[in-house]
């Protein structure tokens, strides 16, 4: 299943996210993975996984993305995704979780880099160059300028896409997943938020 995005909020969406992503890759990242505890004007404060509450400046426009369900049957060769991965014995990497990128924002942080979802693991932003479903599973053959990467998706692993959001889905109990900045002073800031919609918790 696929949802539809209005478009120019989308391409304001795309930007923001690949700066932030590839901010990420330069700079020490500061990624922030919870539920929000409060909202108070431009400031989030988020119960992270943790425990302890951050406070995170968000940007003024600061772009805001839902998640909603999919699967991986959904995805098809020439998609752009996000895999979050662990190396495996057989030279293969396993997914984590999957994020289906919408049409307009392909190429958006585009390559293989270290992601700290759990100890070890990889977010890799590619095309699926090829989508196999067999007895063991799902498994996705992944390029980018750099080069290429199997993935093996194991069953029930969490496959989500973007979803249309706004300021008025940033309430109390949301999970949200935040790729924020840390200045010199300690201090967090963003410039885009993805939170969940429906019961549905951003697995990046």
């Amino acid at each position: 299943m696929r949802l539809p995005f209005r478009t120019a909020t989308l391409l304001v969406g795309s930007l923001v996210l690949s700066t932030t992503l590839a901010a990420a890759q330069d700079a020490v990242p500061a990624r922030v993975r919870g539920t929000i505890a409060a909202v108070d004007g431009s400031i989030l404060s988020v119960t992270s996984r943790e425990g302890p509450v951050v406070r995170i400046a968000m940007a003024p426009g600061v772009g805001i993305r839902g998640v909603a369900a999919a699967s991986a049957d959904d995805i098809e060769v020439g998609d752009y995704v996000g895999v979050a991965s662990l190396p495996g014995a057989d030279g293969k990497a396993g997914a984590l979780e999957v994020l289906i990128f919408p049409a307009a924002m392909k190429g958006t942080g585009e390559g293989s880099f270290p992601w700290d979802l759990q100890p070890g693991s990889t977010m890799t932003n590619a095309t699926v160059a090829n989508a196999v479903e067999g007895v063991s599973g799902h498994e996705l053959t992944l390029t980018y300028p750099e080069g290429s990467k199997t993935v093996t998706l194991p069953e029930n692993i969490p496959v989500v896409t973007f979803a249309d959001a706004d300021a008025g889905d940033l309430v109390a109990g949301a999970p949200v997943f935040v790729p924020a900045t840390q200045a010199a002073d300690g201090s967090l800031s963003t410039a885009f938020v993805v939170v969940g919609n429906d019961g549905v918790v951003p697995p990046m």
